[in-house]
C-alpha cells in the first residue's frame, strides 16, 4: 500500500509519461514501470520490452461516487491509464461530436482518473473521425481532431478495408506505435502565465500529421542515408515547432546497419521566439546524455560538434557559417533542420562578392527578408559544386516558393509536355488546417478600406508637374499627415472597442494588431492611439514596436522609451491588461504565435509572401477563439487573394526553369558591348587568382563609363534588368542542373561584381515642390462591406523563376497642377460626371502607361500571380486616371466583376508579353 501511494503521488506530481519513462524511487529501490523499445539484436531488452502489458478495458467504472458511469474503453500499460475512449456510431445516429459533448458534459473533471497528467490522451471517435483532448476541463475541454485529411481538407479518406478511422488502433495504438509516441512524443510541459505569474502545466500528444511528417522522414533516413533534402510544407499554425523538435530529437539516435547516421543535428531557425520553445521541447526528451547547445558566437559551433554535442540551436543569420563549419568535418554527418525556409528574390552572390570588394552600397531596389539566407547560402555553395553529401537538409516553411521547390522539393515524373514539377516531401495545407481548427480563416472577413482624398490648390501658380510622381508623393503626404494618421487611428480604436471588445471576442481577451509601413508612422500612430484612448477615457493602452533608435520631431526614440519598459519584454506585455494594442513596424511579422490576437488593421502594402505571413499572425487556434478579423486600408481584396492562392493546398511547380533562356539573356547582354571578352576573362583570372581590388576596379570602372557613355537611359535599365536576372537564374540554376557551362560561369562572375558598381538612370524629379503647392481640405474613410474571398479549391502551381528580364525608363507625363489634383481627387474621390467612350484607350493608353508601373515591372520578377496582383493595382490606378472622362465605363470596371476581369485579362495580356 506504501509503494502505491507512493506511485500515486509521484503519478500526481510528474505524470504518468514520466513515470512510465523514468520510473519510481521508492526507499532504496529503484521501480522501471515500463520497458522502452529495445535496440535491434539486444536479446535481454527485448525480453523485458515482452513483458510490457497492454491492456483494453471496456466498459470502464471510474467513479467512486457515480459507480454507473463507465467509459467505454480504457487502455492501459502495465496497469497505468494512457487513453480513454468514446465511441459513436451513426447508425444509432451519434457522431463524434455527441463524443465529445458526454466528456464536457457527463466526464467530471475531478475526478482522479481525468487529474492533469494522469491520464495522456481522451479520444472522442466515430465511424469516420477521430478527436482528442490531452486535460479534461468540464465545457473548457479542447478537442482537436486526429484525421487523416481527405483532398487536402478535413475528414478521412474512404477506406476500402474497413472503417475510416481503422488507423488509429491499426499504425498509432499499436504496442509499438503507442510506445513510440510514449518514448519520443508525449510530454508535460511548463508554462509561465505572464498575467498572473502562475506556471501552468500543459500536457502535449502529437497531431496526425506531426506523426506522420517525422516518420516519414525518419524512414527515408533510414532507407537512403544521408545527403537528401526534404521540403515539408506545413501551413501556418500547424505545431512545427513541435515538429521539428521531435524530429531532431529522433534524428539523433537514428540508426542505418547498425551505427548512427548522423553525428550531430542542427536546428536553424529566424524566429527568435521561438529559440526557448524548440530548446524546451527538445530538452525534455534528453535522456541518454544527448545534450542540446545555442550557437551565438562564431566559435561556439566549432565548439559544441568538437564536444560532442548532439542538438545544436543557430539562427538563419548564422547559416552559412555552418554550411562552412560542417565542409571542414569530413568524417561527421549532420542533419540540418531549417524552419520557414524561403527563397530569395536576388542574384545571391552579388552582396557577398560586393561585400569581398569593400563595395556596402548593395541593391536597395530588391526587398529580402532574413529567411532567404537559407537559400543564398546554399545557392552559393551549390554553384561552386560544395554542396556535401555529409548534410540532410529538412526545410519546414508554410510558404514554398519557385525556389524552394526546386531546391528541396522531390521532382516528379515528366509530364505530357515533358516538364519536371516538383512537390513537398510532406504536406498539411492551409484549408486542412483551417478546417481542422488548428487554425483560423483569417480571410472569411477581410475588410478593405477605401480612403479618399480631396485636395485644394494653395497658391495660384499651376506649375507643370510629372503626374505619377506628384500622385506618390500626394499620397505620402497625405497618409503622412497628422489629420490623416489620428482619424486612422480613431477608426481602429472604436471598431476595436465596440466590435471586438463589446462583442467579448476571446472572452474579453482579444488583442490587435496595427502593420504600418514604416517606423515614423508606427511612432505617429503610437502618439495617435496614446491621444484618441485618453479621450475616449478607454482602460486601455498601445505598445509600439520597431527595431533601434528613430529620429522623432527633435530626439531620438526607442521601443523602451515609448513604452516604458524593455523590447524584451512586449511579447509577454502585450497578454497583460491594460495592453490591446501592439503597432509594428517590420517586427511581430513573422514568426510570432500569439492566439489572444483577434483583429489586425492593415496600412501598409502586402503582397505574396509577406502578405501571408503577416494576415497569419491572426490565425493561431485559442479555445476561446471563434473568428478573427483584418481591416486594411491599403490593399485590395483581389491582391490578399492572389497571395494566398500560390499557397492554397499544395503548391506544385508549373515547370522547371528553362536553361536554354540563359543563351538569349547572355547574347542580349554581349550584344550591349558594355563589356569585350578580354574584359571577362581577365576579370575572372584576377578574381580566382584572389587579385585585390585595385586590380579588379580599373577594368569595371571601364566597363561602368561605357555603360554611362554609350547607352541611353532605356539601354541602361534594360542592360541592368537582364544582368541582374542572368546573375539570380544562374545561380539557381547551376544548384540543380547535372552540367556547368564555363561561359556562363565566367559572364555571372563578372556580372556579379559589376552590377552593383552601375548607376541607376538619372531623372529629373519634376514633381519637387508640389508639397509646398496643396493643402489637405477633407479626408474620409469609407468601409466596403465585409466579403469573404474564396479561395480556388485547386491544387496552386508557381511558375519557375523567370528569366526575361529588361525594361524601358517610363517616359514622364506632364500636367498642369489643377489636371492632377483633378486627377487625384477622382481616382480616390467620389464619382464622375461626364461620360465619353474609352474602349480604344485599352489598347493605346491603358496598356503602355500599365506596363510601365515600376510595382509591376518588378513583381514580374515573382510569382505569376504576384504578379497578376500588382499589374491589377497598376491597372485599377490607370483605369481611374483615364477614365475621368467617362463614369458608365469607369462604373462597369468598378461594379460589374465580368467586364473588369474582361479589361484585366486584356491588359494583362499586352503588357506581359513586354
Amino acid at each position: 500500500l506504501k509503494f502505491l501511494a507512493r506511485l500515486s503521488a509521484e503519478i500526481g506530481k510528474r505524470g504518468v509519461i514520466d513515470v512510465l519513462r523514468k520510473g519510481v524511487e521508492h526507499g532504496p529501490v529503484h521501480f522501471d514501470l515500463f520497458y522502452g523499445t529495445p535496440s535491434p539484436g539486444n536479446a535481454k531488452a527485448e525480453a523485458l520490452h515482452a513483458q510490457n502489458r497492454f491492456s483494453i478495458t471496456r466498459q470502464l467504472a471510474y467513479s467512486m461516487d457515480e459507480t454507473r458511469r463507465a467509459l467505454d474503453l480504457g487502455l492501459f500499460i502495465n496497469g497505468l491509464p494512457i487513453a480513454t475512449f468514446e465511441l459513436k456510431n451513426s447508425l444509432t445516429k451519434q457522431t463524434v461530436e455527441d463524443a465529445v459533448e458526454q466528456y464536457k458534459r457527463d466526464r467530471d473533471p475531478r475526478e482522479r482518473l481525468f487529474d492533469f497528467g494522469r491520464c495522456v490522451v481522451h479520444f472522442a471517435v466515430d465511424d469516420s473521425a477521430v478527436e482528442m483532448c490531452t486535460e479534461l476541463a468540464g465545457k473548457r475541454s479542447w478537442f482537436l481532431p486526429f484525421n487523416k485529411g481527405y483532398k487536402d481538407g478535413a475528414g478521412n479518406p474512404p477506406n476500402p478495408h474497413g472503417l475510416k478511422p481503422d488507423y488509429l488502433w491499426k499504425e498509432v495504438l499499436t504496442p509499438a506505435g503507442l510506445t513510440n509516441i510514449l518514448e519520443n512524443y508525449a510530454q508535460i510541459v511548463e508554462e509561465k502565465d505572464l498575467r498572473t505569474g502562475k506556471k501552468k502545466r500543459k500536457q502535449v500528444w502529437p497531431r496526425y500529421h506531426q506523426l506522420g511528417v517525422v516518420r516519414q522522414a525518419l524512414a527515408d533516413v533510414r532507407a537512403h542515408g544521408a545527403g537528401k533534402r526534404y521540403l515539408i510544407q506545413h501551413s501556418a499554425g500547424s505545431g512545427k515547432s513541435n515538429s521539428i523538435a521531435w524530429l531532431a530529437h529522433q534524428l539523433i539516435g537514428l540508426k542505418r546497419d547498425d551505427r548512427e547516421v548522423f553525428d550531430s543535428v542542427i536546428v536553424v531557425t529566424d524566429r527568435r521566439l521561438l529559440d526557448d520553445q524548440i530548446q524546451t521541447t527538445i530538452k525534455q526528451f534528453m535522456q541518454v546524455g544527448a545534450t542540446v547547445g545555442h550557437a551565438e558566437g562564431s566559435g561556439d559551433l566549432r565548439k559544441f560538434i568538437e564536444e560532442g554535442k548532439k542538438i545544436i540551436v543557430s539562427t538563419v543569420q548564422k547559416f552559412p557559417h555552418i554550411l562552412d563549419e560542417i565542409a571542414t568535418e569530413g568524417g561527421k554527418t549532420f542533419a540540418i533542420v531549417i524552419d520557414e525556409a524561403h527563397s530569395s528574390q536576388g542574384g545571391k552572390t552579388s552582396a557577398a562578392m560586393s561585400q569581398a570588394l569593400g563595395d556596402q552600397a548593395g541593391d536597395e531596389d530588391e526587398e529580402k527578408d532574413s529567411e532567404d539566407t537559407v537559400n543564398e547560402a546554399l545557392e552559393q555553395r551549390m554553384a561552386a559544386r560544395k554542396m556535401l553529401t555529409n548534410a540532410s537538409y529538412f526545410a519546414f516553411t508554410a510558404t514554398p516558393k519557385n525556389k524552394t521547390l526546386e531546391m528541396f522539393g522531390e521532382p516528379l515524373p515528366l509530364d505530357a509536355e515533358g516538364k519536371v514539377k516538383h512537390r513537398p516531401f510532406h504536406s498539411y495545407t492551409m484549408k486542412q488546417a483551417i478546417e481542422e481548427g488548428f487554425i483560423l480563416d483569417v480571410l472569411k472577413t477581410y475588410t478593405p478600406v477605401d480612403s479618399y482624398y480631396k485636395l485644394v490648390k494653395k497658391t495660384e501658380d499651376d506649375p507643370e508637374f510629372d503626374t505619377k510622381k506628384a500622385q506618390k508623393k500626394l499620397r505620402r503626404y497625405v497618409e503622412s499627415h497628422d489629420h490623416a494618421i489620428r482619424l486612422k487611428a480613431e477608426i481602429m480604436v472604436d471598431h476595436f472597442h465596440e466590435q471586438v471588445l463589446a462583442a467579448g471576442k476571446i472572452g474579453g481577451q482579444a488583442r490587435a494588431m496595427v502593420v504600418t509601413s514604416g517606423v515614423e508612422r508606427a511612432i505617429q500612430y503610437f502618439h495617435a492611439f496614446k491621444a484618441y484612448l485618453v479621450e475616449r477615457k478607454s482602460p486601455y493602452q498601445a505598445i509600439v514596436a520597431f527595431s533601434g533608435q528613430y529620429e522623432y520631431g527633435s530626439a531620438k526614440v526607442s521601443e523602451a522609451s515609448l513604452n516604458g519598459f524593455s523590447s524584451k519584454d512586449i511579447a509577454a506585455k502585450i497578454q497583460t491588461d491594460p495592453y490591446r494594442f501592439l503597432i509594428c513596424a517590420d517586427k511581430f511579422q513573422t514568426g510570432y504565435d500569439e492566439p489572444l490576437l483577434h483583429t489586425m488593421y492593415v496600412d501598409k502594402p502586402l503582397s505574396g509572401i509577406k502578405a501571408v505571413q503577416t494576415l497569419s499572425r491572426l490565425n493561431r487556434a485559442h479555445p476561446q477563439k471563434h473568428d478573427c478579423f483584418v481591416l486594411d486600408f491599403q490593399n485590395n481584396s483581389e491582391a490578399i487573394t492572389f497571395a494566398f492562392q500560390d499557397y492554397y493546398r499544395t503548391t506544385l511547380l508549373a515547370e522547371e526553369t528553362d536553361p536554354n533562356k540563359l543563351h538569349d539573356l547572355k547574347a542580349a547582354l554581349d550584344a550591349a558591348q558594355v563589356y569585350s571578352p578580354e574584359q571577362v576573362q581577365k576579370v575572372v583570372e584576377l578574381f580566382l587568382g584572389d587579385a585585390d581590388r585595385d586590380q579588379l576596379d580599373p577594368i569595371l570602372d571601364a566597363c561602368v563609363a561605357v555603360y554611362v557613355d554609350r547607352l541611353d537611359e532605356n539601354g541602361q535599365v534594360d542592360f541592368k534588368g537582364k544582368a541582374k536576372v542572368f546573375c539570380r537564374t544562374y545561380s539557381f540554376l547551376s544548384s540543380v542542373i547535372p552540367y556547368s557551362n564555363a561561359e556562363w560561369e565566367k559572364l555571372s562572375i563578372l556580372l556579379n561584381l559589376l552590377t552593383p558598381k552601375l548607376p541607376a538612370p538619372q531623372e529629373e524629379d519634376l514633381a519637387k515642390g508640389i508639397l509646398e503647392a496643396i493643402d489637405m481640405d477633407s479626408y474620409r474613410v469609407e468601409k466596403k462591406a465585409a466579403m469573404k474571398i474564396a479561395l480556388e479549391d485547386k491544387d496552386a502551381e508557381i511558375e519557375p523563376v523567370p528569366t526575361e528580364a529588361g525594361g524601358r525608363k517610363s517616359e514622364p507625363e506632364l500636367d498642369r497642377l489643377s489636371n492632377i489634383l483633378k486627377t487625384f481627387n477622382e481616382q480616390f474621390g467620389t464619382l464622375f460626371t461626364d461620360t465619353d467612350r474609352v474602349a480604344k484607350r485599352i489598347r493605346d493608353d491603358i496598356a503602355p502607361k500599365v506596363a510601365a508601373d515600376a510595382a509591376y515591372q518588378n513583381a514580374k520578377e515573382n510569382t505569376p500571380h504576384t504578379a497578376r496582383m500588382a499589374h491589377d493595382q497598376a491597372l485599377a490606378k490607370v483605369m481611374q486616371h483615364l477614365l475621368k472622362d467617362d463614369t458608365q465605363v469607369y462604373k462597369q470596371f468598378v461594379e460589374n466583376e465580368s467586364f473588369k476581369r474582361f479589361v484585366g485579362d486584356m491588359v494583362y495580356a499586352i503588357t506581359s508579353q513586354g
